[in-house]
């Protein structure tokens, strides 16, 4: 009886008190016709009357941006889409400009089985118009395509507490698909994420969040599909747990980082498949003066992905210090590292990494005099396509010299080069454990499967074996 009562008492933030199904109250589903007033009145109505439920039946529902506000449910009803506009000019911003607004609100659901459809590829063409007549302010990054800041994503909340996302279907994002600034006490439940038509398309990035579970979820996307990132030096990403996902990505499937001011702690992921992934199964990097401490992962299985396990403490921020990574564990992963690109022939794939003709090992590297400490790797298989060859490119297993520290470079597996190992480089790191660490070769590679540079107290055995 007492836990069905805490059961009741967690539920009745999200009991609805009235709900309203917007083409009862002229909204059409044409996916032509502009309903954001109607939307945006009818969640402010309920949430004058101390919150509701906005019901966007079966039908396109085209929208510019809604704020969503306390006591709010966005119920989605499946063959309902919510449509997302093609113009920027139609939507607004808190911190970044995105479909699905709300900042300092609680108690917010958006449920269902239907769609939230951000129309990325035609929005992003809408940006890409505007730079060109020089109606937004020039990229502040070298690249082709707009600044992240000028595209919309499809949800964007900062400071929000209590937030379920729970069997919604979001997909096509112009930037990232949906970010979570400082937010408390959130669950995401059978969500779907299909977000692969234009450039830097995360899945789902925490940013400095606390309390959070991920469950039962599916990713599939153009740059990481889970990515936690902390941007300010008083808080961090704290006690999130993470199971049974499905991810893909052009990028990396879970990922720590590169925002990493505050830092990431408690956190436990487990049960998680990783398919076609251009870049690592798990990365996880502290290069801003962030700590990454308290990591419990266990239970992958990454089906061809381009590297499996990146741990890497940098320093990016010469104003700040250096930041730290210690007791971090990885049990029961298996992987497949094949000699092709993982992503090849999606959407949009991965940039080929620069000087890099060798398949890379997996790497824990830290920097001189400040080392990753106590990091334990139990029950790990790793599968390389193997086919290493001097005749390609040479790097030489016992002179460290040539192999550069990089500690201001954006972190990824690829950053160093070739490197000297084909199956675990270790560098700067003290107390590293292995366990059960199994390595399988397709083809010969002339490097010697681990080479390990400034390493202390450390046990790390490995066995190896053709397949």
């Amino acid at each position: 009886m007492t836990q069905r009562i805490l059961i009741l008492l967690i539920l009745m933030p999200f009991i609805a008190k009235a709900q309203i199904n917007i083409q009862d109250v002229g909204a059409k589903g044409d996916g032509i016709t502009d309903n954001t007033k109607i939307i945006q009145r009818v969640i402010d109505s309920l949430a004058q009357k101390g919150g509701g439920k906005v019901i966007i039946p079966k039908g396109r529902f085209l929208t510019g941006t809604i704020l969503l506000k306390t006591g709010i449910i966005l119920h989605i009803t499946e063959g309902g889409i919510l449509l997302g506009s093609a113009r920027r000019d139609d939507y607004k911003k808190n911190d970044w400009f995105a479909l699905i607004l709300a900042k300092g609100e609680k108690n917010i659901k958006i449920e269902g089985k239907g769609t939230i459809d951000g129309q990325g590829k035609a929005l992003a063409a809408d940006v890409e118009r505007m730079l060109a007549a020089g109606l937004l302010p020039k990229n502040t990054k070298p690249y082709k395509r707009p600044d992240e800041s000028q595209r919309p994503q499809i949800i964007e909340m900062t400071d929000c507490q209590n937030i379920r996302i729970d069997g919604v279907t979001i997909k096509n994002a112009a930037c990232w698909v949906q970010t979570y600034h400082q937010c408390v006490d959130m669950v995401f439940n059978k969500m779907k994420v299909e977000s692969t038509t234009y450039w830097n398309n995360d899945g789902l990035d925490l940013v400095d969040c606390k309390n959070v579970r991920i469950n039962n979820c599916f990713i599939n996307s153009s740059d990481d599909a889970l990515c936690l990132k902390s941007y300010s030096t008083q808080s961090s990403c704290e006690n999130i747990h993470i199971k049974r996902c499905t991810l893909r990505s052009s990028a990396s499937a879970i990922k720590f980082g590169t925002a990493s001011y505050g830092g990431f702690k408690h956190i436990r992921i487990k049960n998680i498949f990783v398919y076609d992934t251009y870049r690592s199964a798990i990365a996880l990097e502290s290069v801003d003066g962030g700590t990454i401490e308290d990591i419990k992962i266990k239970n992958i299985k990454a089906h061809n992905t381009g590297n499996a396990i990146f741990i890497r403490l940098g320093h990016r921020q010469p104003s700040r210090p250096v930041g730290s990574i210690k007791n971090i564990s990885i049990t029961n992963l298996t992987a497949d590292i094949p000699r092709h690109k993982p992503d090849s022939g999606y959407a949009l794939e991965g940039p080929p990494a620069d000087s890099v003709s060798n398949l890379l090992p997996s790497s824990i590297v830290g920097l001189p005099n400040h080392r990753i400490e106590q990091v334990f790797l139990k029950n790990i298989h790793i599968r390389f396509g193997g086919g290493g060859t001097p005749s390609v490119a040479y790097r030489s297993p016992t002179d460290f010299s040539t192999i550069p520290e990089h500690p201001r470079e954006y972190p990824e597996f690829s950053m160093f080069g070739e490197l000297p190992a084909w199956g675990f480089f270790l560098r700067h790191t003290e107390g590293v454990h292995f366990k059960r660490v199994r390595l399988y070769l397709k083809e010969k590679d002339y490097r010697p499967a681990l080479v390990h540079d400034d390493t202390h107290n450390s046990f790390i055995p490995i066995k190896t074996k053709d397949f």
